[in-house]
């Protein structure tokens, strides 16, 4: 990550808006900001593979769920923040992986420019390869800042996307207890 750059940005980005960058609120911001984008832009760096190696024989093990898990991601459109919470499910094929791990996948797509709609994608992709099951499915539910506070500027709405493979494609009533089991409190 180049940090000077961001700086370099930041600062042109405040002068264009017509701010004082030399004034003593601002002073610091620019390295605040590039410090913080280490932290919210990480999952460019990481590979989702490595959170999913550690596995543990799992012979017999019915539908895994994985439900609630907090995200905070980036509108690669408008660099506004989109929040939420992943819901995943898998059936085994003989192996399972630890339950943090599924949440670690979560962050590090989470953690990039992204649209909604991809970060669903990936996150099922990265477990149909990572732990070759037979099925995966994968939901996010978001409010996205570039919707609420700014355009049409709708507080609480939310985007459902919703990504399935293998036996959940098969058989839709997978997906349906999957969903029963993810609105259960």
């Amino acid at each position: 990550m180049d940090y000077e750059k961001i700086k370099e940005g930041v600062r042109l980005m405040l002068e264009g808006i017509g701010e004082d960058v030399n004034r003593e609120g601002l002073l610091e911001t620019p390295d605040r900001i590039a410090r913080m984008c280490a932290e919210i832009y990480g999952g460019l760096y990481e590979d989702p593979a490595v959170h999913l190696k550690k596995q543990f024989a799992a012979e017999g093990s019915g539908m895994v769920i994985e439900k609630d898990i907090t995200f905070y991601s980036m509108c690669e459109h408008h660099l506004l923040p989109f929040y939420g919470k992943a819901h995943i499910g898998y059936f085994p094929n003989g192996k399972v992986v630890g339950l943090s791990k599924l949440a670690r996948t979560v962050d590090v797509f989470a953690r990039r420019p992204q649209i909604q709609e991809k970060m669903t994608a990936q996150i099922a992709e990265a477990l149909e390869e990572s732990l070759d099951p037979d099925g995966v499915i994968v939901m996010l539910e978001a409010e996205h800042t570039c919707m609420t506070m700014r355009g049409i500027k709708k507080p609480g709405s939310k985007t459902v996307t919703l990504k399935a493979t293998g036996v959940f494609l098969e058989k839709p009533e997978l997906q349906d207890r999957f969903l029963a089991m993810v609105r259960q409190g």
